[in-house]
């Protein structure tokens, strides 16, 4: 049996792995327009580079890996425009919202106060659920140095935590069990 052309396998891997590098973008991105755009590279990536792509699981984690420099370079070139998209959106903030929405808000800033590499990491871990080893690959490093700066994202953003004086009783417990390693 020989194996599948190159379409028949660029099909199978889309359909396989589609919706996880979908969901790891969609989380990283504010607009539908960015993240279809990201993703469409990601795949057009994927289509030029098929030969170079593992088989099996190990092609959703060289996904991810694309995925993530997509994105990073999508960032760079939409820098300003996201700056001023922030901007606008904390001037609309009015303080009459809900306590709940302020503490979920104040979490979320907690978050966004950490260094990109530090969100990027422990979103590996919280929102896509990988361990130590498929970090290391997605971000092509070794598994120790993973374990090293995870450990010191999670002490970061737990005291980032503790700075916003939330009442993390209601809100905030995922973040609390992320910063401590029981994600």
């Amino acid at each position: 049996m020989r194996p599948p052309g190159p379409e028949r396998r660029f099909e199978e891997l889309y359909l396989a792995h589609y919706p996880a590098v979908a969901a790891y973008v969609r989380r990283r991105t504010d607009s539908p327009d960015d993240t279809a755009d990201v993703i469409a590279e990601t795949f057009t990536t994927a289509w030029r580079r098929l030969a170079d792509i593992p088989s099996g699981d190990q092609a959703r984690l060289w996904l991810y890996g694309v995925a993530r420099r997509t994105l990073a370079n999508h960032f760079r070139s939409e820098e300003r425009r996201s700056a001023l998209a922030v901007r606008l959106r904390e001037e609309l903030t009015t303080s009459a919202r809900p306590v709940a929405d302020r503490e979920r808000d104040a979490a979320h800033q907690a978050f966004r106060r950490l260094s990109p590499d530090d969100r990027e990491l422990l979103s590996l871990v919280g929102w896509e659920g990988l361990t130590t080893p498929e970090i290391a690959q997605v971000l092509g490093c070794s598994r120790g140095a993973v374990r090293l700066r995870l450990h010191r994202a999670r002490k970061r953003l737990a005291r980032e935590l503790a700075a916003s004086h939330l009442d993390l009783t209601t809100y905030g417990m995922r973040a609390v069990a992320l910063a401590e390693g029981n994600s």
